[in-house]
C-alpha cells in the first residue's frame, strides 16, 4: 500500500471512530502528505467542511497571547519578572503582590479564575446569570474573578486558568493602547500569513467559518455554540482559524519570524511540569522522553468546539484538526504520531 494511503486510512478510520466534524491536515516537511475534512460546517444548509473552512480553536490560541507577550518583552516594554501591579492599572484587593508576568503565563500565579477546572464541569454553568451576549470585551470578564481571594501563592504549582491569560490581554491592551484582537492580528497573524484567521463575533461569523454543535446524545439532536461561549474571542480563548493557517503559525514560530531566536526560546522552554511527560511553557504545552522535547501542542475545548495543533520538530512534523463539534482530537492525533514515530 503506498504510504500516504495507508496514512490516509488510519486517519479516516479514527476520524469515523470519535465522530469527528472538521479537518485533519498533516504536512511532512514542505510536503502536505495528507489532507481531509469530514462532515458539515453547517448543518441545516448540509455545507461540508473543507480543507480552508474556518474553526473556533478555544484555548488552542493561548499561544497567540503569549507570542504578543514576548514581543513586548523583546521591545523592552516589560519583562518576564515584571509584577503585574506594575503593567495593569487595575485593582484586585486580594491579589499577591508578587505575581509576575512568568506566572500568568505558566498557569502558576494563584489567582482565582472565572472558569475553574477543580470546581466546574460544565462551562455554559458560566453564562446561566451573565448572557454571553454581553462578553465582547476582556474588561467584561473582570466582575467574574477580580474580587475574589487567591487560590495559592504565586509559583506554587500548575493550576490551568484562563482568567490569568484574561489579564494578560489586558495588559497587551495597555501597553499597547491597541485593542487586544487588533494587536494579535496585526502583529501575529499578518505577520504569519494567516490570511484567514481572526477573532470575530458570533453573530458576524465570516463566509467559510464552521458553526460549532453540541451533541444531545440521548436525544440524537445537535444544537448550535451560539448561547454556549462568548459573543467574541479574547485572549484566553476564542479566535478563529483554518488548519493551513494554523500550520503557518508553526512554522512562523520556529522559523523565528515572530519571535527572535532568544525569545522563541524562552517561550518553548518547559517552565513548569505539569504530570507525567507533560510539561508546560509560554502558552504551549510540550511532551518529553528521556529528558529530551519531542512534541509541543496546543488545544482547546468549548462547547461545539475541540482542537489539538501538534509539532515535531525533529522528525519535521505538524498535525492541526480543528472541529465544530465535542469529538476530541487527541485519538486521532496519537493515531498520526504512533505512525510516524514508531
Amino acid at each position: 500500500m503506498n504510504e500516504n494511503m495507508e496514512l490516509k486510512k488510519i486517519i479516516d478510520e479514527s476520524s469515523h471512530k470519535v465522530g469527528l466534524s472538521g479537518v485533519v491536515y498533516v504536512k511532512k516537511g514542505n510536503v502536505v502528505v495528507s489532507e481531509s475534512a469530514y462532515d458539515y460546517a453547517n448543518r441545516v444548509e448540509e455545507l461540508p467542511n473543507t480543507i480552508h473552512t474556518r474553526f473556533g480553536i478555544a484555548s488552542g490560541c493561548k499561544l497567540f497571547t503569549a507570542i504578543g507577550i514576548c514581543q513586548l518583552v523583546e521591545k523592552g516594554v516589560l519583562s518576564f519578572d515584571t509584577p503585574l501591579k506594575e503593567c495593569l492599572d487595575i485593582h484586585f484587593p486580594h491579589f499577591s503582590k508578587s505575581i509576575t508576568i512568568h506566572h500568568l503565563l505558566t498557569h502558576t500565579s494563584g489567582i482565582p479564575d472565572y472558569f475553574d477546572e477543580e470546581i466546574m464541569d460544565d462551562y455554559e454553568d458560566l453564562w446561566k446569570e451573565k448572557p454571553v451576549y454581553h462578553m465582547k470585551s476582556l474588561k467584561d470578564f473582570l466582575p467574574l474573578f477580580q474580587s475574589n481571594k487567591m487560590k495559592f501563592e504565586p509559583g506554587e504549582r500548575f493550576h490551568y486558568n484562563n482568567a490569568g491569560y484574561i489579564l494578560l490581554g489586558l495588559i497587551i491592551e495597555q501597553q499597547t493602547n491597541k485593542g487586544f484582537a487588533d494587536y494579535i492580528e496585526s502583529e501575529v497573524f499578518q505577520k504569519a500569513d494567516m490570511e484567514r484567521s481572526g477573532y470575530f463575533s458570533m453573530d458576524e461569523l465570516p463566509r467559510n467559518t464552521a458553526m460549532g454543535y453540541i451533541h444531545n446524545k440521548q436525544e440524537n439532536t445537535w444544537r448550535t455554540n451560539i448561547y454556549s461561549i462568548p459573543a467574541k474571542g479574547g485572549s484566553d480563548g476564542g479566535a478563529f482559524t483554518t488548519a493551513p493557517d494554523m500550520i503557518k503559525l508553526w512554522e512562523s514560530l520556529f522559523d523565528f519570524t515572530l519571535l527572535n531566536e532568544d525569545t522563541t526560546r524562552k517561550l518553548l522552554t518547559p517552565h513548569v511540569l505539569v504530570k507525567g511527560e507533560v510539561h508546560y511553557g509560554y502558552g504551549i504545552w510540550m511532551n518529553k522522553k528521556n529528558e529530551d522535547i519531542y512534541k509541543y501542542h496546543v488545544m482547546g475545548y468549548d462547547p461545539g468546539v475541540s482542537f489539538r495543533a501538534s509539532i515535531y520538530p525533529d522528525i519535521h512534523l505538524k498535525v492541526v484538526i480543528p472541529s465544530n463539534n465535542e469529538s476530541d482530537p487527541f485519538d486521532i492525533t496519537k493515531a498520526i504520531e504512533d505512525y510516524f514515530l514508531n
